[in-house]
C-alpha cells in the first residue's frame, strides 16, 4: 500500500471501519460500494484512491480488520495466560465473544466472497491462526516454567490442538446457534493441560 499522510490514513481507516460495520449488520453479499460510500460519506474517487482494486481490495482489507478484531476482542485475557484462573477467564471471554457474534461470522462471511486460493486471502487466515496459536503457546510455556504443565508437552502442538477445537466449536455454532461444542472444546483442552478432568457442563 502506498504511503499515506496522517489525514489520508485516517480517511482510509474510516472507510474501512464503516465498511466492516455495514458488512457485520447486512452481510457481505448485500453490501455494495454505493452502500459503503453512503455509510462513510466518501466519494467514489476517494474510495478508489485508497482501494484501487475496488470491492475486492476493500473486502480483503475488511478481512484483515476482522482478523485483528478476533484477537483484540480476547484481550487482555489472551495475553495473560499466567495462572489457571487466567486461563479460565480467557475461556469465558472466548465463549462470550462468539456468543455475542451469534451465527454470523464477519470474517468468514468476507472470506467466502474472496477467492480463498489467492495469496492475499490465504495470508489473512494463515497470519490470524499463526498469531493466535503463538499467543496460546506463550501461555503454555509460562505455565511449564511455573511447574503447572508437563514440561515434555510441545507448547506449539498443544496450542494448535486447542485452537483447532475452538475453530471446530465456532463452525458448529454457526450451524446450530449454540456454543455447547465451543465450550466443551475449551473445557476439555484446558483440563487436559492441567492434567485433570474437565469441569461439569
Amino acid at each position: 500500500m502506498r504511503s499515506l499522510t496522517r489525514k489520508g490514513a485516517a480517511t482510509r481507516q474510516r472507510v474501512l471501519e464503516g465498511a466492516a460495520a455495514y458488512i457485520r449488520e447486512h452481510g457481505v453479499a448485500a453490501t455494495t460500494l454505493d452502500d459503503v460510500l453512503a455509510m462513510t460519506a466518501t466519494s467514489k474517487s476517494q474510495l478508489f484512491h485508497y482501494f484501487p482494486g475496488g470491492r475486492e481490495e476493500l473486502l480483503l482489507a475488511v478481512a484483515r480488520f476482522e482478523a485483528d478484531r478476533v484477537l483484540s476482542d480476547q484481550q487482555p485475557q489472551l495475553g495473560d495466560l499466567t495462572s489457571w484462573a487466567g486461563w479460565w477467564l480467557w475461556r469465558d471471554r472466548v465463549v462470550e465473544r462468539y456468543r455475542e457474534q451469534g451465527d454470523r461470522c464477519p470474517l468468514g462471511s468476507v472470506m467466502s466472497q474472496l477467492d480463498g486460493g489467492t495469496p492475499g486471502a490465504r495470508a489473512v487466515v494463515t497470519e490470524l491462526m499463526r498469531r493466535w496459536q503463538a499467543e496460546i503457546a506463550v501461555g503454555v510455556r509460562y505455565m511449564q516454567e511455573a511447574g503447572e504443565i508437563d514440561p515434555d508437552l510441545d507448547p506449539d502442538r498443544a496450542a494448535a490442538a486447542l485452537l483447532a477445537g475452538i475453530q471446530g466449536g465456532v463452525l458448529i455454532q454457526m450451524s446450530t446457534g449454540r456454543t455447547t461444542h465451543l465450550e466443551a472444546a475449551l473445557d476439555m483442552g484446558i483440563a487436559q493441560l492441567q492434567g485433570r478432568r474437565p469441569p461439569p457442563p
